[in-house]
């Protein structure tokens, strides 16, 4: 399966976006789930000189060194090295947004202009109190955009960034009154409504947009199933060229 996360190139997609000391600054998009690959736009052939590095508790941790991840880090068994030099992560979640920043070392020196990625995550989770999930029960989404660097007000106000609750066919759902949905604005956003029997296999999805450009999504799917005894959540991926989504389906299962 391929996997596709959304990547805007600052002064190039992004152009409102602040760049570091005039380098290369890469936003990727993602979902919860989703697998990513993060560019390094400065590679030298064979990788042997590329470092990856990343950034978000003001400090480095080196992912990679002289092409070759390192074994003795978090989340190695999720990380690999393409053979264009870039860092791909498998099964993205909301701790691996950050900085990641792709440098070039030769005879021990660094070599030209570093890359940096900032990687952004969406995810939704159920946030509500209820156990059970059936008719005339509340139900609570939450739909958070994990950012780096950035302040939300920034990505708003400036760059056009929103969270955009819709149902399965696009529509947005603040324009309908049985949806209590928090004010636009911020990079947290929840839906909450009441279950009602036609809601079996209805999905909400949270998108992520930039002046109306889908950025990448994800969505729940309720099911019901009678009687009502245990929850279960499945996570299911699935990509589109420059959109990402990542549905989580949300059913009941009998006793056993």
């Amino acid at each position: 399966m391929t996997d596709k996360c959304y990547m805007c190139l600052l002064g190039i997609l992004c152009p409102l976006l602040t760049g570091i000391n005039g380098a290369e600054v890469t936003h990727v998009f993602c979902s919860s789930g989703e697998n990513v690959s993060l560019p390094c736009n400065n590679a030298l052939s064979g990788c042997t000189s590329t470092t990856w590095n990343y950034n978000r508790h003001s400090s480095a941790v080196e992912l990679v060194a002289g092409g070759k991840k390192k074994n003795d880090i978090e989340r190695h068994e999720r990380l690999n090295v393409g053979s264009d030099c870039s860092l791909n992560i498998n099964k993205v979640t909301k701790e691996d947004y950050g900085s990641y920043t792709c440098c070039q070392y030769v005879n021990r020196q660094e070599y030209g202009t570093d890359v940096h990625v900032y990687l952004h995550v969406l995810q939704v989770s159920l946030s509500s109190t209820e156990t059970e999930i059936r008719p005339g029960s509340s139900v609570t989404l939450s739909c958070q955009l994990y950012h780096y660097q950035i302040f939300c007000d920034t990505l708003v106000r400036t760059d056009g960034i929103q969270l955009i609750w819709v149902n399965q066919t696009g529509v947005n759902l603040t324009t309908d009154s049985r949806y209590q949905i928090s004010p636009p604005g911020h990079c947290i956003s929840t839906l909450t409504t009441t279950l009602l029997n036609e809601d079996h296999n209805r999905e909400w999805r949270c998108q992520v947009t930039q002046r109306n450009e889908v950025k990448t999504s994800a969505a729940y799917i309720v099911k019901y199933s009678t009687p009502v005894t245990t929850q279960t959540v499945t996570t299911v991926t699935s990509s589109k060229t420059a959109t990402t989504t990542n549905t989580s389906v949300i059913s009941t299962q009998p006793g056993t």
